[in-house]
């Protein structure tokens, strides 16, 4: 039962110190913060981890794998291409209903110096992709799509999305209802489907009904 108590406080200490991350930022972040936020001291912080960098290592790989079940409960609920696709985007970066993406900037920042966040951020990127590209190979598989080259457009896709969130998080020169159009947009005309379509204002059969042999945007 002791040991029971010692995980599950050990796995606070790593869900509030990814809040303190969101908050105040990497550089900003002590301890005595995290600590404070639990009703702690410092002290049983410390039991746990050796040092605060060891802290922010395996908050970071705690947040990769908490992200990634995410995607995968998301990705496991049943539903046409479309419909998937639409969980998929907003199941990555500031485009709905992810919360604090800016911790993945600062584990962008980390992962320079951090080998271990270096491999644990690419996991998370390549399942991310993964499931991007076979829901748009399904989609191509039945018809709902027009895509030639779902690895491609899976890359570009992924690049302005990553791009768009710096932009909007780091510099305000794009806000959120901008990056969430222009990365929907971008995607359906990647796949040949009207825009409307990944606003949920046009269901998976006008979608998918062919325009010249092309789908339509709208």
């Amino acid at each position: 039962m002791g040991r029971r108590k010692v995980e599950v406080r050990r796995e606070e200490i790593l869900v509030a110190t990814i809040a303190e991350i969101e908050k105040s930022g990497m550089s900003a972040l002590r301890v005595s913060d995290i600590a404070a936020s639990l009703g702690v001291s410092s002290g049983l912080v410390f039991y746990h981890f050796d040092t605060k960098d060891a802290l922010l290592v395996d908050a970071l790989e705690y947040a990769v794998v908490r992200d990634a079940d995410r995607l995968d409960r998301a990705l496991a609920k049943e539903g046409e291409p479309l419909e998937r696709l639409r969980r998929v985007l907003t199941s990555y970066g500031p485009t709905g209903a992810a919360h604090g993406w800016t911790l993945w900037i600062e584990a962008w920042s980390t992962a320079l110096r951090e080998p271990s966040i270096q491999a644990s951020l690419r996991k998370l990127d390549k399942r991310w992709r993964d499931a991007l590209q076979d829901v748009i190979t399904e989609g191509v598989a039945t018809g709902v799509f027009n895509c030639e080259d779902p690895k491609g457009t899976v890359a570009r896709v992924g690049a302005l999305l990553d791009g768009l969130s710096v932009a909007s998080l780091i510099y305000k020169s794009v806000n959120r209802k901008e990056l969430q159009s222009w990365v929907r947009n971008t995607t359906a005309d990647e796949l040949g489907i009207p825009r409307a379509a990944l606003n949920g204002t046009v269901n998976s059969a006008k979608a998918a009904k062919p325009v010249n042999g092309r789908r339509r945007r709208s």
